[in-house]
Parts: C-alpha cells; sequence; structure tokens
C-alpha cells in the first residue's frame, strides 16, 4: 500500500519576548527518485542570543550533512554523522567568538520514505506517535528524570541525587562531547493513520491526553499545529517556554499512487499561511523544489533583547550537570536551499522556518512575475551629497565591494535636499534628506510573509528623514537635557555609531524634544513612510535589487568582515537611491505605528496606523545580529514598546511644511 504524508509546522513565544527555537523542513528524493523529508527542531539555550545562534547553526549544519549524504541505505549512520556536525559547527563558532561560549541546544530530528520514519535527537525534545488514540515516545529523553525514569524501567532504579532538578540536560549539542546521541537502529513502520508530533519540550504544558485530544479534533496537521499553540498560550503557564511543533499525517496514497500534487496557487489576501502540505510518500508546501545541493545560508544570530533573570518554572528551563541555563528562541526553515525566517507572538508554517525560522517565514517569491514587474511609478531620485556627508565619507571609507550588474536597480538622477535644524540649547539636529512624494506598492507578495500582506499601494507625501541612523552622541544631547537615562554604548564610540538600549517609548520622547528645540515637527517615521524611504518605491526585494548580495549591509551572513556581535559605524556602506544610511542592517529601527499582524485595512495614504496591539511597536531594518533575509525592505517585526533592545535604534522624520 503506497503512503503519503503531510506537514505543516506551528510554533509560538510563549511568555517570551524573543524566539530561539529552531526548526526546518527540507524536501529530498529517496534512491527510488521518491519524494522525502527531512524534519530538524533544535531547542536553543545558554542566553537568548547565544541560545539562537546554537540552534539556527545547528540545524543548518544538521541539515546540510543529511541534504549531501541523501539518499543512502545506511540512514541511522547519516543521522548520527549529522549531530556530530551539528555540534562541531557550535564548536567552532564558539572557538571563533569566544563571547558564545556556553551556547548550545537540544535536537530532534526525522527523515521519512516510502512509510518509515528514522530518528536521531540529543536532549529533551520529543518525537512523538499518535496511533490508535495512543500518545508513544519514540525518542528517548536525556534529561536527569528521562535518565531516573530509565533507570527504573530496567529494573535498576536510581534514588534522585538531593538539589538536582529532574529537568537538568543529561545531554545536549554544545560543541563539547556528546554525552548521548539516541538514534533509530531500525526505522520505524508507518501505518495509515498515524500522525508524528516533533516538538520541543515547550509542548510539555499538555498533558499526554489533552495531545491526543488536539490530535483527534484535527483533520488536517496544519489544524493540529496551530491547535496545540493554541492550546499552549491558553494554558496560560507563567514564563511559558518557547515551543515548535511539526506535525507529520500518514496516509493512503489516492489511488495507490504516488506523485507530487501540484503546489495550490497563492491566496490573493491572506491572514496567516494556511496552504497545506502534500506530497505522496512525503512532502512539504515547497515538494516541487529541487533538492538542496548547495551550502545552506548563513544562520541568524537572535534578536538580542534585555536580560531576564530566569527561573525554574512551568517553562523548564534546561542545565547541564546542575547549572541552570535558561531558554529562549527563533526560528528557521530551509526549503530547497532557501532560509526563511519567522518571528512574532504566534508564527504559522506549513512547512517553515527563524529560522530558523525568522523560521515567521521571510522568503519572497523572487522569481514571480508579481516580484520582478517593477512599478508603473517609481520614483527616480539622485544622491547629492553635503560637505558634512562627504567630509565623514573620507573618514570611514566604505566596506562595500562593487555592486554586482546582474539583477541590480539603479537610481535615476533628481537632486536630493539635506537639511540640519539648530537646536535652542545649542548643536545641531540629525542631518536630514528630503523624500520625495510618491506612489508605491508595500509589503509583500507571498503568501508566505502574512504579516506583510496584503500588498497594496500606498501614497506617500514628501518628507523628511535622518540620513544616518541617530547616533549615540545625538541622542545624548536630549538624555541631559531631559536628565533621563544615558545608554550604555558598550564601548562603541558615541559619535560614530548608531544609538542602542533605548525603547520605543524614549525614541518618541526623543522626537518631541527635537520638536521642541527646532519648532519643527519630528516624530518616528510610520511604517509607510519607513518602507517607501527604505525601497525607494520599487519591488525588488532589497533597494539595490531582487538578490542577496555581499558586503551591502552589516547583519550576519551578509559577506563583510565586521564583528557580528556589535552594530558598526554609520555610513559604512553606500547609501540607497534615496541618499539614506543603513536602511537594510545594522541596527534595526523603531516606527511610530502599532503592531498590526497584516495589512488588512492599512492606510492608504502614509498615514500613522494606530490601533492593535499598541504594547509593541513595529521595528523596520533588521540588524547586525540577524540574516541577510530579515534586511528585506518589506520585513516587519515587532518588540515591547516600553523594554530596551541592543539591535534596535532609531531613525527620525521632520514633516514638511
Amino acid at each position: 500500500m503506497a503512503l503519503e504524508f503531510e506537514l505543516a509546522g506551528s510554533q509560538i513565544d510563549g511568555a517570551r519576548d524573543y524566539q530561539e527555537d529552531a526548526f526546518l523542513i527540507t524536501n529530498l528524493t529517496d534512491a527510488n527518485g521518491k519524494p522525502s523529508a527531512l524534519v530538524v527542531i533544535a531547542d536553543g539555550m545558554g542566553g537568548h542570543a547565544a541560545g539562537n545562534v546554537a540552534s539556527n547553526m545547528a540545524v543548518q549544519a544538521f541539515n546540510k550533512h543529511v541534504s549531501a549524504n541523501y539518499p543512502t541505505e545506511n540512514i541511522a549512520d547519516v543521522l548520527e554523522q549529522a549531530v556530530v556536525k551539528a555540534n562541531n559547527s557550535i564548536k567552532e563558532t564558539v572557538k571563533e567568538t569566544p563571547a558564545l561560549s556556553g551556547m548550545g541546544c537540544t535536537m530532534v530530528a526525522a527523515i521519512l520514505e516510502e512509510g518509515k520514519m528514522w530518528w536521531a535527537s540529543v536532549g529533551d525534545s520529543h518525537c512523538y506517535l499518535v496511533r490508535n488514540r495512543e500518545l508513544t515516545k519514540k525518542n528517548a529523553d536525556h534529561s536527569y528524570g528521562g535518565f531516573l525514569d530509565r533507570m527504573e524501567a530496567e529494573g535498576t532504579p536510581v534514588e534522585a541525587e538531593p538539589g538536582l532538578s529532574r529537568n537538568m540536560l543529561m545531554s545536549a549539542v554544545t560543541g563539547e562531547d556528546i554525552n548521548e546521541i539516541d538514534v533509530s537502529s531500525t526505522p520505524l513502520e508507518l501505518e495509515s493513520g498515524d500522525r508524528i508530533i516533533l516538538c520541543s519540550d515547550g509542548l510539555d504544558t499538555l498533558s499526554a491526553g489533552k495531545i491526543i485530544q488536539y490530535s483527534e479534533w484535527s483533520e488536517s496537521t496544519k489544524e493540529c499545529a496551530d491547535a496545540l499553540m493554541t492550546a499552549v498560550e491558553e494554558a496560560n503557564m507563567p514564563r511559558q517556554d518557547n515551543t515548535t511543533a511539526v506535525v507529520v499525517n500518514v496516509k493512503e496514497a489516492a489511488n495507490g499512487v504516488t506523485s507530487v500534487p501540484a503546489v495550490e496557487p497563492e491566496p490573493e489576501e491572506i491572514g496567516e499561511s494556511t496552504a497545506e502540505l502534500s506530497v505522496s510518500d512525503v512532502s512539504t508546501e515547497e515538494a516541487v523544489a529541487e533538492p538542496i545541493s548547495e551550502p545552506q545560508p548563513e544562520p541568524q544570530i537572535g534578536q538580542p533583547a534585555f536580560v531576564e533573570e530566569t527561573v525554574e518554572t512551568a517553562d523548564k528551563p534546561k542545565s547541564k550537570m546542575g547549572l541552570m541555563i535558561g531558554i529562549a528562541a527563533a526560528v528557521i526553515l530551509v526549503i530547497g536551499g532557501v532560509a526563511f525566517t519567522m518571528m512574532g507572538k504566534k508564527s504559522t508554517q506549513e512547512t517553515e522556518p527563524s529560522v530558523a525560522s525568522e523560521v515567521e517565514m521571510q522568503a519572497e517569491s523572487e522569481a514571480s512575475t508579481d516580484e520582478m514587474t517593477a512599478s508603473d511609478e517609481e520614483v527616480t531620485v539622485e544622491v547629492s551629497a553635503t560637505e558634512e556627508t562627504a567630509e565623514k565619507a573620507k573618514e570611514e571609507p566604505k566596506t562595500t565591494a562593487a555592486a554586482p550588474e546582474e539583477k541590480t536597480e539603479k537610481a535615476t538622477a533628481v537632486a536630493s535636499k539635506t537639511i540640519q535644524d539648530d537646536l535652542k540649547s545649542g548643536g545641531k539636529g540629525p542631518l536630514m534628506v528630503t523624500i520625495p512624494a510618491g506612489k508605491f506598492s508595500m509589503g509583500s507578495g507571498s503568501a508566505k510573509n502574512s504579516d506583510e500582506r496584503p500588498r497594496h499601494d500606498v501614497t506617500v507625501e514628501k518628507f523628511a528623514v535622518s540620513q544616518y541612523e541617530v547616533t549615540f552622541a545625538e541622542y545624548d544631547l536630549f538624555a541631559k537635557a531631559e536628565n533621563r537615562k544615558i545608554p550604555d554604548s558598550l564601548y562603541l564610540d558615541r559619535e560614530t555609531h548608531p544609538v542602542i538600549f533605548v525603547s520605543w517609548d524614549e525614541a518618541y520622547y526623543y522626537t518631541k524634544w527635537l520638536s521642541e528645540q527646532t519648532g519643527e515637527r519630528y516624530r518616528l517615521p510610520n511604517e509607510a513612510e519607513w518602507e517607501y524611504m527604505a525601497s525607494t518605491g520599487k519591488k525588488s526585494t532589497f533597494w539595490w535589487g531582487y538578490n542577496e548580495e555581499p558586503n551591502r549591509a552589516h547583519c550576519f551572513g551578509c559577506g563583510t568582515n565586521l564583528d557580528p556581535r556589535k552594530p558598526t559605524k554609520i555610513g559604512s556602506f553606500e547609501p540607497n537611491a534615496f541618499g539614506v544610511y543603513d536602511t537594510s542592517g545594522n541596527v534595526a529601527e523603531w516606527v511610530h505605528d502599532c503592531w498590526h499582524d497584516n495589512y488588512n485595512e492599512a492606510p492608504k495614504y502614509g498615514e500613522i496606523w494606530e490601533g492593535g496591539d499598541c504594547s509593541y511597536r513595529v521595528v523596520r531594518g533588521g540588524a547586525y545580529s540577524t540574516p541577510p533575509q530579515s534586511i528585506r525592505s518589506a520585513k516587519r517585526d515587532k518588540y515591547k514598546s516600553d523594554k530596551v533592545y541592543d539591535h534596535i535604534g532609531i531613525r527620525v522624520v521632520r514633516e514638511i511644511r
């Protein structure tokens, strides 16, 4: 009997402000030419930034090794070797970047082919089988509690040592020697009607009965994955950990024929991705994509944020050998050689990841006619630098390589005016560049990026925007005058580096102070203004074109020799066609708007968009610590307005009257 598989994934932040789980679904082809799949989930630990790096790096190294050595008759060996490769990738990264020492992750992975499943795991993530209303954990539990349970089941019970938590990890992927790797020596024979759930330990909030219940109630994998995430959220457990689950349905293939069905066309509008994965024997949403043969993209460093104290509650922070280590999460998915990232309170994906995510998916359908067609009303501009800008350029040589000729949109010439207002208290405000009025297509045309849909036309009035990200020195004038906290620069030069550790609330008051000091109307840009300014009114993925290009911006994996742990000097790369610097990477930037899950009913005339969830504000542009796909012009993120982050800064707008 021929079987087919449906796969879908979903993940939530839980009580966290960041996401550090990483998961991946990759379509493969077995030795008989039939579709198969690899699923990997990694749960980061060691602090939210470092755990993010570890989980993303682990899934990508794991995927690269499996993809390079599959198909094979020795699947178990390849899976075990892939765990070792993931571990070595962390080891090498820690060696190169000692500040990341202590990072690590747990992992669970599975290969599905021809009605069989092989798995490998390290740590306390789960591989569940739901069959005939029974939930069975197939992989080993490498926590201290799991060790005690195994000893008891084997008839050699061990008395728990005082002071050791059952949540303490006995084995993890940390770059050190791995104590235990659980690899299935023989595959699990799957049956029609089986449901596989691979998940991080955040799902432990739900009892076995609840997992079975929601599985029974859900017909599709998408519905099941979302229902499990909703149930975890509704449990409202204090300090709920990030939670990720990939659900696999096993069913008899229609007419007994094994083939890859056509991918459904993208819906015109969508609030969340709703497409379901289905391929014969195994499939992913991108079942028609080519098998991976190239090295995977660079991993994403997580969104560094304020550091929270970790306590042992419902989210079960992990520890190794008695040392409690806080967990966070980010999500990555790599499919057919393309990395996607997904972030937010709740991210759903039919095959996705942060990744990894982000993993919130972040890739555009760059080959589509919609994406490749230039806007009918593209804005043409020319950058004219002021003397001050020219001097800055002389002092700080650009690190950008010559732009590739292919698929790169070039700006057309029009004069660009700069403004710099005097402050009543002395000194100058930020250098501003005028942005011409225009109309552009805002958002993403891809169903994968549901928070960027629907794509819609927006008309923007003329305004001025700070040519560079606001520096520590510029912000210090406000902080000292208003007796507010002066943000820590982390030894960065305050004159030349963008300010960080400033909440949205403080950024808002900074713009109010600028207005009082200059007599002009300063504020944070709204989303439409920011995207118009960053994209220069074009539909291309980045302001320079449709493709990622090395050395265009400061981000993790952007092909520079800059330190991925901190921002660099403002203006270190060439400006976009409006003459604005660092709209991609370096530090992300607060915008005024409250968070909305999508663009349904979004303003059409470039107004500030209130409503939504105003406890979260929109952040744009990506940062030094995020991957190339996070610096797309259309990419959106949300962060708590009253908290500070070490990768988010400020860019201001001055209204033109």
